[in-house]
């Protein structure tokens, strides 16, 4: 919140869902003391009750009376048949709702979705209503549906953002109320109050420490012990010229910068293999018809073969030798008289009936 408004809270656990969720943990201590320190960044816890069959928490019923919680004791789940924790937690909170109007913060301590109703009861009748519960066993539903909701977890662990830190050597007494100092300035920075008098610094001091007293330390104001402060480079301070009150925040020079979770160690990743060659897929034929098979021809008896006749060789006649001609003489070249052309004629025909004979 902006304004400087104070706000009353009422506190209402529901041990019984906060158990469940510590099963899951490793450590399963819960710390009420952080829930409250934080609880009073925002303003005055007046009323404080927690709800459980205490028979079972027996380990954590010292803490509770330490930090001045009333416990409500709840009749065993064998007994009742169910858990009544919720019905009890609703019933009271309803009550206190217009019964003490000045009470304007409720804050239920759970992960139940049962308590849904309830907050949006206590929401139509104009209060404020915050939640607080482990990650592990809050639902949405309600986390949705109230103001704010603080998990365990974010309080246990290192806080975030700048830090402030004393140094130099500094009495051990002094170190220390120099530190709640900053711590608390630094609570309501986070919280949202900007800008942050230097009273409301001192009565969330004085909340969380009813006992506190400066001039126990051998300051005589708290004026002079912010100003100290801011010497020892934790705060800054300077004064508001409308209001000529003094306005505090975090120096930069004194915070340390927030703490950076250590990274895991890493698996060392496995050398590359080559990947193996894949095999290039064969072209896609066609298949082959299948031959049909022919009819084999039936086996028939081959005749036995046929002696052949043996053939004399033929012997070709010999040819007669042909008569030589006679040679033909040549006539002498004599000039004969020229005869008659019919004795001419019967000597051609002699000659022609010569060489038919011959």
């Amino acid at each position: 919140m902006a304004s400087d408004a104070r706000q009353d809270l009422a506190v209402f656990i529901d041990f019984e869902n906060i158990a469940l969720g510590l099963k899951d943990r490793k450590d399963s201590t819960f710390d009420i003391a952080r829930v409250l320190e934080r609880l009073l960044d925002k303003g005055k816890v007046i009323v404080k009750k927690a709800y459980a069959d205490w028979s079972r928490f027996i380990s954590h019923t010292r803490a509770f009376h330490e930090a001045a919680i009333e416990l409500i004791e709840i009749p065993k789940r064998r007994d009742s048949g169910k858990n009544s924790a919720d019905i009890r937690l609703a019933v009271d909170a309803m009550d206190l709702c217009y019964a003490k109007e000045h009470i304007d913060t409720f804050v239920i301590v759970s992960g139940d979705s049962d308590f849904s109703p309830l907050v949006s009861k206590l929401r139509e009748n104009g209060k404020r209503v915050m939640g607080l519960g482990l990650r592990g066993s809050t639902s949405n539903l309600l986390v949705s549906n109230c103001d704010e909701f603080i998990f365990y977890e974010s309080l246990v662990e290192a806080p975030r953002g700048p830090q402030p830190s004393v140094g130099g050597n500094l009495p051990r007494d002094r170190a220390q109320l120099f530190q709640l100092v900053a711590n608390t300035v630094a609570a309501l920075i986070r919280e949202g109050r900007d800008p942050i008098q230097a009273s409301l610094v001192k009565d969330t001091i004085k909340r969380k420490q009813p006992s506190f007293d400066e001039r126990d330390y051998g300051i005589r104001s708290f004026t002079e012990l912010l100003a100290e402060a801011k010497a020892q480079g934790l705060i800054d301070l300077r004064e508001d010229p409308r209001s000529g009150t003094h306005l505090v925040t975090i120096s930069a020079r004194g915070a340390r910068p927030e703490p950076r979770p250590r990274p895991e160690p890493r698996p060392r990743p496995e050398p590359r293999r080559r990947p193996e060659p894949r095999p290039r897929p064969e072209p896609k034929r066609d298949p082959e018809p299948e031959p049909t098979p022919r009819p084999e021809p039936e086996h028939k008896a081959e005749p036995e073969p046929k002696p052949e006749p043996e053939t004399k060789p033929e012997t070709k006649p010999e040819a007669e030798p042909k008569p030589k001609p006679a040679a033909k003489r040549r006539p002498r070249s004599r000039r004969k008289k020229a005869a008659p052309p019919e004795a001419n004629g019967e000597k051609k025909a002699e000659s022609a009936a010569g060489a038919t004979s011959s």
